[in-house]
């Protein structure tokens, strides 16, 4: 399966722009270019990077990503937005230990809506979407 940088990236869990960095220097090997766009190969569901003698060891994923996306809405923030008339981020979008707060989520895939209030999260919520590793949440922050 060939893929492109931008499907790449996430994978690997790095920016666009290294991607095209390392394409560059040759590093993700079998990629090629097929007229103006980058066509990677996946070996075992990712892309294979070379590693270099020199410098820091790469800090991009070499396996894929088993963690679950969890989204859910942060009540002390709609509580505050309601009563002091702001406009803080109050979804809370969670994929391992990383979090990213915002105001809209879009979902491309397969997702669950769960209620378990006997087992809630570490973040005390009892109702969130949950959706797998490999499906792509985008994220929105408003001004």
């Amino acid at each position: 399966m060939l893929i492109g940088t931008v499907k790449a990236a996430r994978l690997l869990g790095i920016s666009c722009q290294r991607v095209r960095q390392l394409l560059k220097a040759g590093r993700i090997i079998g990629a090629f270019k097929e007229g103006r766009f980058w066509r990677i190969p996946l070996t075992k569901g990712m892309p294979k990077v070379k590693a270099m003698n020199r410098g820091t060891k790469g800090t991009w994923r070499k396996r894929p990503s088993v963690a679950f996306w969890t989204i859910h809405i942060i009540k002390q923030n709609l509580d505050r937005n309601r009563k002091y008339k702001t406009n803080e981020p109050v979804i809370a979008v969670r994929q391992g230990n990383r979090v990213k707060y915002c105001h809209s989520v879009l979902i491309d895939g397969p997702s669950r809506l769960v209620y378990d209030p006997d087992n809630p999260l570490a973040c005390g919520a009892t109702l969130w979407i949950e959706a797998g590793a490999d499906v792509n949440v985008r994220t929105e922050v408003f001004a």
